[in-house]
């Protein structure tokens, strides 16, 4: 494999083949690409970016490096859902037992947690027991048992971006939008999901920053889409403040049990992941329109069905919800501080990525993949954009579950400084910003 040429020609703006790209992933796999080759090809493609062809070949390469997955003997539709990533995104959390409530099949393979976003992996991992790392016979039986289940990415599954995507976050070659596609859609084309919808976060605390980015990104999945003859729509969501309330693992979990046992609200969660909800049983053909799937969403939640399904999922993963409350309800052992408010007035604006950095600091991320995590640690935000908030008042909670060097009040300042507070009232934003359907098949859906 002579990477040098593939490096040049691309410097000069030429097209690299599928041939190319394929023996460019089979040396990625089998070690025959070094790093610093390697490093030196991601810089010139961030640079010159790839051409749609190259995407398509490089995604194609990417699924037949590895293993793939079939459940098509399982009932039900086999759907998944990808977040681009966010503060305080817990809705992963919340949506797949919501899906397996109506009907459908979710086996979702998924990350930790790296810089100022969470990882459904840790948060999981904050519930006593509960075991990501089942056998393909394991995920099978959770599945039938229950209709979904959360496991840690396997290594046998789309190898060639395991290397590559460590090495573009190593070397600062993430945003270019043909490796960010291949990167997530080769990843679902291998676990065998039929229909697959794409939460693209754009805002402060997103990784698009800019929504036309986002726009970009999500137009490119639906192509990829149609091109491997999958199902692939896309929500375009605001990340512009944190997704509900709770930015750290275990606070997350109980702000989601909160939700199905009635206790809060958190409309913009809820609004979220029934919108998620709704494009999957629309794109299913359980309904003919994504409106009328949300209403259906709200009819299983409001019954509760949502919350015994989620209580059977933990329990069939191994985790002990009992010994999760018994540990969240024993705040002596959580070292937390208010956050009060500088001045009075209506919160207008609040950086999203500054307060994921805040939650990180106090232990609920890491900075390399190597870091540990406090699972107790983490932000509860009290108030959010357009609220009045009178000086003195909390603006928030921070918590950690064990004393760190840094004491809790030195991070005040960076908590405040994320939040803007003046005397005109916001023009806020709506959550779902846009809705882009699959076009794949007849059943062309609106509403």
């Amino acid at each position: 494999m002579n990477v040098l040429s593939l490096i040049r020609r691309k410097r000069r703006g030429q097209e690299l083949s599928p041939a190319d790209i394929e023996a460019l992933v089979r040396g990625v796999v089998d070690g025959g690409v070094p790093d610093y080759q390697l490093s030196a090809l991601l810089m010139v493609i961030c640079y010159e970016g790839l051409t749609y062809a190259e995407t398509v070949a490089l995604t194609r390469a990417f699924v037949e490096s590895g293993a793939t997955l079939d459940w098509s003997d399982l009932r039900g539709p086999v759907v998944d859902k990808h977040s681009t990533g966010g503060v305080g995104d817990k809705a992963s959390l919340l949506l797949l037992p919501w899906l397996a409530a109506v009907g459908l099949t979710v086996p979702k393979m998924s990350g930790r947690g790296l810089g100022h976003t969470g990882g459904t992996i840790d948060k999981l991992e904050s519930i006593p027991g509960f075991n990501v790392n089942l056998s393909r016979d394991e995920m099978r039986r959770v599945l039938s048992e229950v209709g979904c289940v959360v496991v840690a990415q396997s290594a046998d599954l789309v190898p060639a971006d395991k290397r590559i995507y460590a090495l573009r976050d190593a070397t600062d070659t993430v945003d270019e939008l043909g490796l960010i596609a291949a990167s997530v859609l080769s990843k679902k084309l291998a676990a065998g999901a039929e229909c697959i919808v794409l939460d693209v976060k754009c805002g402060s605390g997103a990784f698009f920053t800019d929504e036309q980015r986002a726009r970009e990104f999500a137009q490119l999945a639906l192509r990829l889409g149609r091109e491997f003859g999958r199902d692939v729509s896309c929500v375009i969501s605001n990340m512009d403040q944190p997704l509900g309330e709770a930015v750290g693992n275990a606070l997350e979990v109980a702000e989601v049990l909160a939700v199905l046992e009635g206790q809060s609200s958190q409309p913009d969660l809820v609004e979220l992941c029934a919108t998620l909800g709704g494009v999957l049983l629309a794109r299913t053909g359980r309904c003919d329109y994504y409106g009328d799937g949300k209403a259906l969403m709200y009819e299983a939640l409001v019954s509760r069905a949502v919350l015994e399904r989620f209580r059977r999922w933990v329990y069939a993963q191994g985790g002990d919800l009992g010994h999760f409350r018994r540990s969240q309800a024993q705040a002596g052992a959580v070292e937390s501080i208010e956050v009060p408010a500088p001045r009075s007035g209506v919160i207008c604006r609040m950086d999203a990525r500054a307060i994921g950095e805040v939650a990180r600091s106090l232990g609920a991320g890491r900075q390399a993949a190597e870091d540990s995590i406090d699972p107790r640690a983490g932000v509860r935000c009290l108030l959010k954009v357009g609220e009045r908030v009178a000086a003195g008042d909390p603006l928030a909670v921070m918590a950690r579950g064990k004393a760190g060097e840094q004491p809790l009040a030195d991070l005040v300042p960076a908590y405040q400084n994320a939040v803007t507070i003046e005397d005109q009232e916001p023009e806020v934003r709506p959550l779902v910003l846009d809705v882009l359907l699959s076009t794949r098949g007849l059943n062309l859906v609106g509403g």
